[in-house]
């Protein structure tokens, strides 16, 4: 062979090797390249709500309104509760997936093509104001509890099996990501009723919750979904609106945060209950949503933030007296801060630096698997 082509042959033969290196599961992990999932599926409340809300005749947990969506490509009120897009959206930017449409948005005549498309790659369940109890919210029409966005998902379960192969659709369900994010609300609902302080202690209400869940996953897993993100509950005494606005320090409601983290220890042993109850044919990350806020709190200014504390939108002390509203200030730049609203909504750019977190392999944050590593596992 001449020896002019044998530096050819030599980079023909790197290139295949590199394509045979690249095949293997899990190197995207190990490279920083993120591997790829056919489909996003999300559960939740109002921190992942991409609308579902807007269907419910009377509910008045919306934000369809301005000032809303300010900062969404379209510079309109979605129905998320932010100023752009939440977590999810961004989870779905990140895995190259367009953003999974709110269910409801995919009922009723002439949306069948609509639906058969978003089912193979993504729809958003969660609904403003649900809970893992039916609440009152429920029997007020207000939100959507999460056993009845479990029932939705069968629905779309059963659009994904008619449009392909049994065997594709086995691989589609276990490859796909299915995303948690629910609980504060029955928090609130707890500190709110005295009916409900009187019948459970802390300890008892957030162990029912967690036993709750569990049924749910339990539902969701045995239509084939094998991988879950499943997000704690932060810190819901430090959200604006829960922050003593007549003290200097604003300090948070330290009895409702110990609630949040009798709650995350609950999950978290319920997940690996759960696991062993399963013979580990799922696999999940748990993200400590209540210390990645306290580090945020902590140190604001590694995360690019300059208020941790205030609202971005609404009025009075801390911003948190009344609700985002079009009437309501507006902080100009949504960049440098945490929270969208009274309500402890994070703001786009809060929930990019929360979802970079997720993926990123810290383990103070995810367990026992990041979501990079739970997507490559």
């Amino acid at each position: 062979m001449p020896k002019n082509q044998t530096p050819s042959l030599a980079i023909w033969l790197l290139f295949l090797g590199l394509l045979w290196f690249d095949s293997f599961p899990g190197l995207e992990a190990a490279t920083g390249k993120l591997a790829s999932i056919p489909a996003l599926y999300v559960f939740g409340d109002s921190l992942v709500d991409a609308g579902n809300n807007n269907y419910l005749p009377i509910s008045i947990a919306k934000a369809n309104y301005p000032r809303n969506g300010v900062d969404f490509p379209t510079k309109k009120a979605t129905g998320r509760f932010s100023n752009g897009k939440n977590a999810a959206d961004v989870i779905a930017e990140k895995f190259g997936l367009p953003l999974p449409p709110p269910y409801r948005s995919l009922k009723g005549p002439f949306k069948e093509k609509k639906r058969e498309s978003a089912a193979l790659k993504g729809v958003n369940f969660a609904s403003g104001g649900a809970g893992i109890f039916n609440s009152s919210d429920k029997k007020l029409g207000q939100s959507i509890p999460l056993s009845h966005q479990v029932d939705d998902w069968l629905s779309i379960h059963d659009e994904v099996t008619g449009q392909i192969r049994p065997a594709e659709a086995q691989v589609h369900l276990s490859k796909s990501l299915y995303v948690v994010v629910i609980g504060s609300n029955d928090l609130f609902d707890y500190y709110g009723s005295f009916k409900i302080r009187e019948k459970n202690n802390p300890q008892r209400y957030t162990q029912s919750m967690a036993d709750k869940l569990k049924d749910q996953l339990k539902r969701i897993h045995k239509t084939g979904a094998r991988r879950f993100l499943v997000v704690g509950i932060a810190q819901i005494g430090c959200i604006p609106g829960n922050r003593d606005t007549e003290s200097n320090l604003h300090e948070c409601d330290e009895e409702a945060n110990r609630s949040c983290s009798l709650y995350n220890e609950a999950l978290v042993k319920m997940l690996q209950q759960l696991k062993q109850e399963l013979q580990n044919s799922m696999s999940y990350s748990y993200f400590d949503n209540f210390k990645s806020l306290q580090d945020i709190n902590s140190n604001p200014a590694r995360y690019g933030f300059t208020d941790v504390t205030s609202a971005c939108c609404g009025s009075g002390k801390l911003n948190a007296a009344t609700h985002c509203q079009p009437i309501s200030k507006c902080c100009p730049d949504r960049t440098k801060y945490l929270f969208w609203d009274r309500f402890g909504h994070p703001t786009e750019a809060a929930s990019r630096t929360i979802v970079n977190l997720m993926l990123s392999n810290d383990t103070q944050f995810s367990s026992p698997l990041s979501l990079s590593q739970l997507v490559s596992s």
